[in-house]
């Protein structure tokens, strides 16, 4: 248990039935074992991953008052630009020593949800750099595709209807997001990490990482081991809402991320979540007499909001209001 699983989901884009299940059972046992795993054989390309590295390269590097033009705590639907320190993801520790551009599915203000107030929906707020926006909603379509695909793959073990996942993701909630972590020399004082332990909240997360490293993620036997990058890999974990649906037999297994020295890092994470309407109850194959639901009923958005104002501060102030 001291290095995380490597699964080739290439036999998920071909024809091969028997291929496909055999990827459907390495998943499976990787979701239940780590709830973490690498992917390779996807088809997102290596030059779209230069084009969104350099992306947000440009964009971090700006100064900090255009960055601020799209700030991220002065959005009710959590789009945009995300300062230092706007994040505690480990309550124990300072703020995380990171920033952050956050973008979803881009709705219009005159969208009926939108004009209807419903949380976590509205437009994305892009900076004004040439080609970004079309780059962006063009990745962040190719990610949510990659995540239904696995999430497909998980459909066997769990006792659901293939497309059981592609009707709760109908105009998603998911969140595409940049980090940027500083070299860990410009921290406030020692305890303050990249990322503080955590668990991340939603459905399935894709992570590309550059190559300066830091990722940790704490096993069964309650070690940090580190997660390294791999080249042509995706680092994929599940988070609180997929425990919650499995009952707990897929993991959402806690992560940090340890600012590395003397080089700037940056990751890419893809949150995958459903519809925000969408109810997260335990699956009917995922309980019985012996293992009874450990989770009460909720919804996709009222989890959500539950846990953004356990990390932010506007959030909490939001709420509050």
């Amino acid at each position: 248990m001291n290095s995380l699983p490597v699964i080739d989901i290439t036999p998920l884009y071909q024809s091969d039935a028997d291929a496909g299940a055999e990827v459907s059972v390495a998943i499976d046992r990787a979701c239940r074992e780590w709830g973490f795993f690498y992917i390779k054989g996807h088809p997102i390309s290596q030059a779209r991953i230069e084009a969104m590295t350099a992306a947000a390269k440009a964009f971090f590097a700006l100064p900090l008052d255009e960055k601020l033009r799209i700030d991220i705590t002065q959005t009710r639907h959590h789009r945009g630009y995300g300062a230092i320190a706007t994040e505690q993801l480990d309550p124990a520790l300072p703020s995380d020593l990171k920033e952050t551009f956050d973008m979803g599915l881009h709705l219009p203000e005159d969208h009926p949800e939108v004009v209807a107030g419903k949380p976590l929906r509205g437009p994305n707020r892009h900076p004004d750099l040439p080609g970004w926006q079309a780059l962006l909603e063009q990745h962040y379509r190719d990610m949510q595709a990659l995540a239904q695909t696995l999430l497909r793959a998980m459909t066997p073990a769990l006792g659901v209807g293939p497309d059981f996942f592609d009707q709760r993701f109908e105009q998603p909630v998911s969140v595409l997001r940049m980090i940027h972590y500083p070299p860990r020399h410009t921290a406030t004082c020692p305890d303050q990490q990249g990322a503080g332990a955590h668990t991340d909240y939603g459905c399935v997360t894709l992570l590309y990482q550059d190559s300066a490293g830091g990722l940790q993620v704490r096993n069964v036997q309650g070690q940090w081991i580190d997660a390294p990058p791999i080249e042509g890999t995706f680092v994929v974990n599940l988070g609180d809402m997929m425990a919650r649906w499995s009952n707990d037999q897929y993991l959402s297994t806690p992560h940090r991320v340890i600012s590395p020295l003397g080089v700037d890092r940056y990751a890419m994470p893809f949150f995958a979540e459903p519809h925000p309407d969408t109810v997260i109850e335990c699956l009917p194959g995922c309980q019985n007499a012996d293992r009874p639901p450990r989770y009460p009923v909720t919804t996709c958005a009222a989890f959500l909001l539950s846990r953004f104002a356990e990390t932010y501060a506007y959030r909490r102030e939001a709420e509050s209001a």
